[in-house]
Parts: C-alpha cells; sequence; structure tokens
C-alpha cells in the first residue's frame, strides 16, 4: 500500500461505508467495451481500437466513449446517435462474454460485510446497464445500492450522484471510503469530500492516480482493509 497523506492515523477506523467503481475497480469490463464498441463501427466500416486505447477513452461515460472514438477515428459526429443506439444493442449480449469480477475483490467485500461495512456501487457507466451487470456477476444483496449514470445527475467526476447515494446511505461524507482506477474517480472522491483509495489492477497507471490526488494506492484489494 502507498500512502499519498500524511493523515491517515486520525482517518483510521472510521470509515462505515465503501464505494466502488465498477468498471476497472470491481470488474474487468475492458474486452466487453473493446468488443461491443468495434462491432458497432465495424458496422459503418469506421477504424476500430486497440484494448490498450479503450483504457483511455473509458472512464466518462457512454457518451464519452463514443465522442472519444469519433475523435480519435476522425468520424463525422453525426453519427454519434447511431453508434450509440448500436453500442447499447450490442452490450446487453456482450457484456457477459469475458468480463469477469478480479482477484481478491469477492474476499474484500466478504470481509467488510462481516466487519458491518456498507459496500456500494458509483458508475458512470449507464445506469441499466450497471445494474444489470452487477446482478450477473454478483449475488443478490451483495451491495446496499447501485448507481449508474442516472439521467438527473451529470457523471462522474461531479459530486451530486456521489452525494445522493451517501444522503440515502444516512451517514455522514467522511466516514466514506471511495476506490476506483482513474483519474476521475479521484476527483470524484474529491469534490464529494470522500477518501480516495486509487487501484492499481484497473485501467490506469499509478502516476495518473497520484496526480489526481489519491489518498492511498493500492496493488491488491485485501489491501484496502488495512484502513479498517
Amino acid at each position: 500500500m502507498l500512502f499519498e497523506t500524511d493523515e491517515l492515523g486520525g482517518l483510521l477506523m472510521k470509515f462505515k461505508a465503501v464505494i466502488f467503481d465498477l468498471d476497472g475497480t470491481l470488474l474487468d469490463t475492458i474486452e466487453d467495451i473493446k468488443i461491443t464498441m468495434n462491432k458497432a463501427l465495424a458496422k459503418y466500416d469506421y477504424p476500430q481500437f486497440s484494448t490498450e486505447e479503450y483504457k483511455y477513452f473509458v472512464g466518462k461515460g457512454v457518451d464519452n466513449l463514443i465522442k472519444q472514438v469519433i475523435k480519435a477515428g476522425n468520424i463525422n459526429e453525426k453519427a454519434f446517435s447511431e453508434l450509440k443506439k448500436d453500442y447499447y444493442e450490442i452490450y446487453k449480449e456482450q457484456s457477459i462474454i469475458n468480463t469477469r469480477i478480479y482477484d481478491g475483490i469477492s474476499e474484500l467485500i466478504r470481509i467488510l460485510k462481516d466487519k458491518q461495512i456498507s459496500v456500494n456501487v458509483l458508475s458512470n457507466k449507464p445506469h441499466i446497464q450497471t445494474v444489470a451487470v452487477i446482478d450477473y456477476y454478483f449475488d443478490k444483496g451483495t451491495f446496499d445500492l447501485v448507481y449508474g449514470k442516472k439521467e438527473e445527475f451529470l457523471p462522474k467526476p461531479d459530486a451530486n450522484s456521489a452525494l445522493d447515494l451517501v444522503k440515502n446511505l444516512k451517514i455522514k461524507i467522511d466516514e466514506v471510503l471511495y476506490v476506483g482506477d482513474t483519474e476521475t474517480d479521484m476527483l470524484t472522491a474529491k469534490n464529494s469530500g470522500f477518501f480516495s483509495v486509487g487501484v492499481l489492477w484497473g485501467f490506469r497507471k499509478e502516476t495518473e492516480l497520484r496526480n489526481a490526488g489519491a489518498n492511498v494506492i493500492v496493488n491488491h484489494p485485501l489491501e484496502i482493509l488495512d484502513l479498517f
């Protein structure tokens, strides 16, 4: 575990809830995202992209993903609506082909729940997709609250969806540990007033997490337990 702040001593043992990002944090979804988007692009003979490129296209929601591939592929912006429609349709079936739970995540969640810590999900993936994927890969009742990108909120790193989640948990902001793998996640935590944990098993590099202000950086899910 790599500590990014000198204030950890006063924070240990106070957390009542953990909020997890989804893609790149709980689930390795990148291959299914890549295949889905590339199938949509191939339908119109547009350029396709690699797994590594998609790791940097994702993180801010489907709308931003499509804008990124349009820009990278020098595609007419008028293609946005059709690509988004195709992406949604293809992902319904593709989302359960290659996606997997990261090693150590299930054990981490089990131990947190044993400690009476609330576990939750906040994703920029569309809400209906987020719920469907969570329901497929995790047992019913694993998470207390699951938020995908809802119409009434801006995507992360805007804080409003995160703060609404915490309001519904009926806990204080400083009782929340936020876990994610991208700059967007670290900024979400900062904007919301949460303590942030950056993870290195996801889609981005340590430098990005450091520069985005991660309070702690971890190499394996079970290292997060040191904060409790």
